[in-house]
């Protein structure tokens, strides 16, 4: 027998224009946490749909247990024991927690005596009975649809969990997950090497790889960079070989200064009784307002309230001292503000059109031609001049928006709006499942946008983004605003004091 389960050896894989795999290797040992790491565009969820067979590998080999295989699609390689979790998560919304666990292999049952039907009693106590195992207290019978994004993602690792495989792949799993749902996660992986599965560990979270992590893979431009126990990398370490260089500051300098107040939020309360409420705030011309709190704090859901996906049941948004009147995301962008959502897949990237048609959607009126007709020389001008000032990486501006690492869709999406020529930005978590290089990049536009006089509102997970960045931090808890502060004076302690400040 193979010391390793899974080996990968000289994979190679081309798209139109760019190759993404170039002769990578990966060696997974049973029982070992094995943390693959680069920078958004690296090839790291590119390799791992070679190994779960959603993509074709131009050259290279797969081996289990030292056996040369061929996997075709992903049902196959759920059969040979391998599963993966994905970074953007493609749940069934409309049906049940025990149906998408069980998707594609329900439990069978024969109606009078050869009929084939689902046995949903027995696909429903095994739910149940998998996800007492794995720490997660859902009803099996609760629609998907009404999970929060963190819920989701919970029941996709209680799936793959559920297919006894050998082989784990989990990408970014921790992007959307609390604290207390991160360590449930972590406890089930310890649980999962004592049953000797290997796991591949996709983040980009140094704490969390030098925690969990027994070994460490980076691959840098689609190349494999090597291999090394974790017990001796540091962050450092890890990010010079990510990028190639040394960063020596994870933010750029703050050159922004902050002016008079130009939008104001009077009482704001949302028409749902358990969202947010009362909230009261103040953003000035040229200044980044850091947005904080624990996941259920309400703040999406306030700053879509004031972006008009949201109703709200009273309160005044005031701009430049007159009130606005926003019913719907229309009316927010025609008064001048702007939202980079939260869920990129979901409701950010128009996956099958192209970066141009990504960048214009917004801003088309503006180049029309007898008010009807695209001028598409003007709308390519527009295009290329955000793909050079964001530093967009695509083969060329009619690529599809799905092909592009994620911190390349995130500043597509950046470029949509400033089309626009807004005054108020809102960015909801900017640089989450992004790299530290391309997460560099996004706080360099973010300050640029803030010294030329625009206000961003800016809301993160991350503690050290919020501190980093954040001129002041307005912080959340239960719908409400429990506090406000001042940049220079912002630490972890307390912020989370602020964050914990429940009635």
């Amino acid at each position: 027998m193979s010391e390793y389960v899974l080996e990968m050896t000289n994979v190679s894989k081309s798209f139109p224009g760019v190759k993404a795999l170039d002769h990578v290797q990966l060696k997974l040992r049973p029982g070992k946490v094995h943390a693959l790491m680069g920078e958004n565009g690296a090839g790291k969820s590119t390799l791992m749909k070679c190994m779960f067979g959603i993509y074709k590998m131009d050259e290279g080999q797969i081996m289990i247990d030292g056996k040369p295989v061929t996997i075709s699609d992903p049902m196959d390689a759920l059969k040979k024991g391998i599963a993966m979790v994905h970074q953007e998560l493609q749940p069934i919304p409309a049906r049940t927690v025990g149906e998408n666990i069980f998707l594609g292999r329900y439990p069978l049952k024969k109606a009078l005596g050869f009929i084939p039907m689902v046995d949903h009693k027995k696909m429903y106590e095994d739910t149940a009975a998998l996800l007492k195992k794995v720490r997660m207290s859902f009803d099996p019978r609760q629609k998907v649809g009404d999970l929060s994004v963190s819920q989701m993602q919970s029941v996709e690792i209680a799936k793959a969990v559920s297919a006894n495989c050998r082989v784990l792949i989990l990408d970014e799993p921790t992007s959307s997950l609390t604290s207390n749902e991160v360590e449930a996660l972590f406890r089930i992986i310890e649980d999962l090497k004592a049953d000797n599965v290997a796991i591949v560990y996709i983040s980009h979270k140094m704490d969390e790889i030098l925690r969990i992590g027994d070994e460490v893979t980076i691959m840098r431009d689609g190349r494999y960079i090597g291999t090394w126990d974790a017990r001796e990398l540091t962050t450092e370490k890890i990010i010079t070989q990510m990028v190639g260089r040394e960063l020596t500051n994870l933010y750029p300098p703050k050159n922004n200064v902050p002016g008079e107040v130009v939008f104001e939020v009077k009482d704001f309360t949302s028409i749902n009784p358990r969202s947010f409420r009362h909230v009261n705030f103040q953003l000035r011309k040229g200044e980044i307002l850091g947005v904080g709190g624990l996941v259920g704090a309400q703040r999406t859901e306030l700053m879509e309230g004031l972006f008009g996906i949201r109703s709200h049941s009273s309160g005044q948004i005031m701009y430049k001292g007159r009130e606005l009147t926003i019913n719907r995301p229309k009316d927010a962008i025609d008064q001048g503000i702007a939202m980079l959502t939260e869920d990129r897949r979901g409701s950010g990237i128009m996956g099958v059109l192209s970066v141009a048609d990504n960048i214009s959607i917004s801003s088309l009126n503006q180049y029309l031609d007898y008010g009807f007709c695209i001028n598409s020389k003007k709308v390519e001008r527009l295009v290329q001049d955000n793909v050079h000032k964001m530093n967009i990486k695509t083969p060329s501006s009619r690529t599809q928006i799905k092909s592009l690492s994620g911190g390349n869709q995130q500043k597509v999406l950046v470029g949509r709006w400033l089309a626009n020529n807004p005054d108020v930005l809102i960015l909801d978590e900017p640089t989450r499942g992004i790299d530290v290089g391309a997460k560099y990049e996004i706080y360099c536009i973010i300050e640029e946008l803030a010294r030329s006089g625009k206000s961003i509102i800016m809301i993160s997970s991350e503690m050290s983004e919020l501190i980093g960045m954040s001129d002041r931090i307005m912080v959340m808890c239960d719908g409400r605003v429990t506090g406000f502060i001042d940049g220079k004076d912002a630490t972890q302690e307390n912020i989370m004091a602020l964050a914990t400040q429940f009635e």
